[in-house]
């Protein structure tokens, strides 16, 4: 493998970056219009515009991104995370073309792409589900009531494609479930081309854990431990950590069994992530969904094991067998915690805030803080893309020691030109409940009085 193109833009392109200059692998980087002159094309060795307007579909484009590696000398592509990375399409057009694609089999893509096929093989895998609907395609909207009832309010209604939070409704009332299932169909029929819902029982004092398994495409694969990722806001999540905080160990052992039994029964092949709802009251816990690529929150895991996860992928695909990984995974070190710094308004509802980074002043990074990011003083944060400024990370040989180090570094940190969520991550940071280890996925809710108040600029 000597060029990798890499069919994504910001933060995670120049992340992969780094790791094949380390390698001795070139890069491609493709770009739309809106990203000529951003960080990720100036970091790689050579760029290939793409054609279409500044919005996303130059980067969804699968014609334009085989056109581009044909054209660079591209051998191999990673997609990073969002746009094509779940898309199984776009992986079997590129390995029809006799390029390597550093991601699982596209029928696995598509198995767990799918929600409502998802939770049959979890469920096939022996892994615990929550009560759940079939799919409703888009006019089925007045199955919903019935469906709901025999699960029990407060429900959830779910697009069956896409990921990262995205295309969700909570619904604690019958008389909103119908509108919500056709908001969410629209949503959905737009975001993704498929409008199918289904509707999934709703714990409202939950825990969002998830584990991190690699597979080797052969039937085995391991777990590289869990990461707590609460605290979110519109089901998006803002912090992780891990260890997660409080968490009862024998449940988390049992979560990441069950997280290996479906890697290994789907044969999958790198990083993935199986995400679970954990039930605070009873420590009881509930498949969510597969995540089949890297993460945004993979720094988390990289820090306490010592592991470069794009490494072993691009190794994986390389054909390395990964013995030492096949042997289990490498002994936890420590705690770490990872904060995404967004231009985003907490206090007009996390309202993206586009425009020109004036001044951006990131933390330094040491042997306690990693940054990851994709713009610099200067760029402009675009309306058509996520508005994820950086990745901040600290690491600590305990959890009191990683949270000093996070606010310490976050105290630091400047954003001008655009609004950003700096001051609620400050405020997260320093409240009792954060530091105590009581995290829910209602936690900035919960708090948002105290939070917002504390974070206001």
């Amino acid at each position: 493998m000597r060029r990798i193109l890499i069919a994504n833009r910001g933060e995670i392109a120049c992340r992969i970056i780094r790791t094949c200059r380390r390698l001795g692998i070139d890069t491609v980087a493709v770009h739309s219009p809106a990203d000529a002159g951003a960080l990720h094309v100036a970091m790689a060795d050579a760029a290939c515009p793409l054609p279409g307007d500044a919005a996303r579909e130059g980067y969804a484009n699968i014609a334009a991104l085989l056109e581009a590696a044909r054209a660079t000398g591209a051998d191999a592509v990673h997609p990073g995370y969002g746009f094509l990375a779940e898309s199984a399409a776009f992986a079997r057009a590129l390995k029809e073309a006799g390029l390597v694609w550093i991601g699982p089999r596209p029928e696995t893509i598509a198995d767990m792409g799918d929600k409502n096929r998802a939770r049959d093989l979890a469920r096939a895998a022996g892994v615990p589900i929550l009560p759940g609907s079939p799919a409703m395609a888009g006019g089925d909207a007045a199955m919903a009531p019935a469906l709901a009832a025999g699960i029990g309010f407060p429900v959830i209604v779910k697009a069956v494609a896409g990921g990262g939070g995205i295309g969700m409704k909570r619904v604690d009332d019958p008389s909103a479930l119908t509108e919500a299932v056709k908001t969410v169909q629209a949503h959905a029929g737009r975001l993704y081309g498929e409008p199918s819902v289904f509707i999934e029982k709703l714990i409202v004092r939950a825990r969002h854990v998830e584990v991190q398994v690699f597979g080797f495409g052969d039937g085995e694969a391991i777990h590289l431990y869990e990461r707590e990722c609460s605290i979110q806001r519109r089901f998006q999540k803002v912090v992780e950590e891990s260890p997660g905080p409080g968490l009862d160990p024998v449940r988390v052992s049992r979560m990441c069994d069950a997280a290996v039994a479906l890697a290994r029964q789907e044969r999958y092949a790198g990083p993935g992530t199986v995400e679970f709802l954990y039930d605070d009251d009873t420590g009881d816990f509930y498949f969510l969904e597969m995540n089949t690529r890297i993460q945004v929150e993979h720094p988390v895991t990289e820090r306490v094991t010592g592991l470069d996860l794009v490494e072993q992928q691009i190794r994986l695909a390389s054909g390395d067998p990964l013995t030492e990984l096949r042997a289990g995974p490498p002994p936890r070190r420590g705690h770490a915690i990872e904060c995404r710094l967004y231009a985003e308004d907490p206090q007009r509802a996390f309202l993206p805030s586009p425009g020109t980074l004036e001044e951006l002043v990131l933390p330094p990074e040491s042997p306690r803080v990693r940054v990851d990011t994709g713009v610099r003083t200067g760029d402009r944060v675009s309306p058509f893309y996520d508005p994820m400024i950086a990745k901040i990370i600290a690491w600590g040989p305990t959890r009191p020691d990683a949270c000093e180090a996070l606010r310490e570094a976050l105290a630091g940190v400047r954003v001008a030109g655009v609004k950003s969520n700096i001051g609620l991550l400050r405020a997260i940071l320093a409240h009792d409940a954060f530091s105590a280890g009581r995290t829910h996925t209602r936690f900035i809710d919960e708090h948002s009085q105290e939070l917002l108040h504390a974070g206001r600029p």
